[in-house]
């Protein structure tokens, strides 16, 4: 596969089967109310049909909507499905930020909301998951589960992917954040995580002042003999590196 989208895969295109992007609400016994998530579904989707399921996470300044606002991910996977590029997949766009006042406002750094992002692993697993299984047509097995992220979300996503492989086999982390753990806490046991994994990919634009993190990731699992994708690309921390990730990863989900 090429690493570099074709020019215009971000551009709206006319005459082509587009899916739904909406907003949910579910209620999170982990926050305590109700949150918010968006919900894409692809073209022709259809309830008497089965989907897998990959949820895409936001950086620490954004919020259920950021993907959304900068990323444009609806017209990247429309645009992917016209061209028959794409598995049919329902992908759920959380906030994960799990506390009352889940905002990006103030003090993004502030110690409680950084434990927020920690604490978004209990409301995925716990509420997020359960309402999506209940209320989709989706396949509830770790095969058909993916969970990748920009940022503050690359970091969670291999945080949760990593720690919770019985519910994930796909795990995706672009220009991941500080918030990552160590490699070793990551993967333990790299005979186990390469053993279980369908895909584990890491990205990271060139001009990054995070890239050391990735690297330091590719490093452990390329000493350890642990299969992943490791692609470094052309950018910085920004937009034009995570919608070049989006179109990349998602073509090798449930393949």
């Amino acid at each position: 596969m090429n690493f570099v989208a074709p020019a215009g895969f971000d551009q709206y295109r006319e005459n082509i089967p587009r899916g739904v992007i909406k907003t949910v609400e579910y209620n999170s016994t982990t926050v305590g109310n109700l949150r918010k998530a968006l919900v894409y579904t692809p073209p022709e989707y259809s309830s008497e049909e089965t989907y897998p399921v990959l949820y895409l996470l936001h950086g620490i300044g954004g919020d259920e909507m950021e993907w959304y606002n900068h990323g444009a991910p609806q017209i990247i996977l429309d645009n992917l499905y016209a061209d028959n590029l794409l598995e049919p997949m329902i992908v759920v766009l959380p906030n994960g930020r799990a506390m009352p006042n889940d905002r990006a406002e103030g003090d993004l750094f502030d110690p409680e909301k950084i434990t927020a992002f920690e604490r978004f692993e209990s409301d995925l697993i716990d509420d997020l998951i359960p309402y999506i299984d209940s209320n989709y047509p989706t396949y509830s097995n770790r095969d058909n589960r993916a969970i990748a992220g920009l940022s503050m979300g690359g970091g969670q996503s291999l945080n949760i992917g990593l720690h919770n492989m019985n519910s994930f086999a796909w795990v995706g982390a672009f220009s991941a954040a500080p918030n990552t753990k160590t490699p070793e806490q990551l993967v333990p046991d790299p005979e186990e995580v390469s053993a279980l994994l369908s895909l584990l990919w890491l990205s990271c634009g060139d001009q990054d002042n995070l890239l050391h993190i990735s690297v330091g990731v590719h490093d452990y699992l390329q000493q350890h003999g642990v299969a992943h994708i490791w692609y470094e690309e052309s950018g910085g921390h920004d937009w034009p590196v995570w919608r070049n990730d989006l179109y990349l990863f998602s073509q090798r989900l449930f393949k």
